[in-house]
């Protein structure tokens, strides 16, 4: 199993983006997906979930700004990035939590940088 994120980018304040991450491989079973980011420094710190049944909840910091989607038979996770400010910049993770429960692996992307420019 695989994930790729992609969407990353130079964006001004203020801007958006659309983060954009695709699971491959042997999969039957997808949980819940999320994002993570972390800044230079800084801890690796929860963003968004989105669990298989389509709730979804956010981090403080976000909620209002970022939107979070997927879409199950594409295996792919969004995140909708409006209204981006400086303190958003960081290098950006998708997880997904892959297997039929109890049998599940958590997996992570390598990563997306976000840099907002003020």
């Amino acid at each position: 199993v695989q994930l790729q994120a992609s969407g990353g980018g130079l964006v001004q304040a203020g801007g958006s983006l659309r983060l954009s991450c695709a699971a491959s491989g042997n999969i039957f079973s997808i949980g819940t997906m999320d994002w993570y980011r972390q800044a230079p420094e800084n801890q690796r710190v929860l963003v968004a979930s989105i669990t298989s049944g389509g709730s979804s909840n956010y981090a403080d910091s976000v909620k209002g700004r970022f939107t979070i989607s997927r879409d199950n038979a594409k295996k792919t996770v969004y995140l909708q990035m409006n209204g981006l400010k400086p303190g958003d910049t960081a290098v950006y993770y998708c997880r997904m939590v892959i297997g039929t429960p109890p049998l599940t692996t958590n997996y992570w992307g390598k990563g997306t940088q976000v840099t907002v420019s003020s």
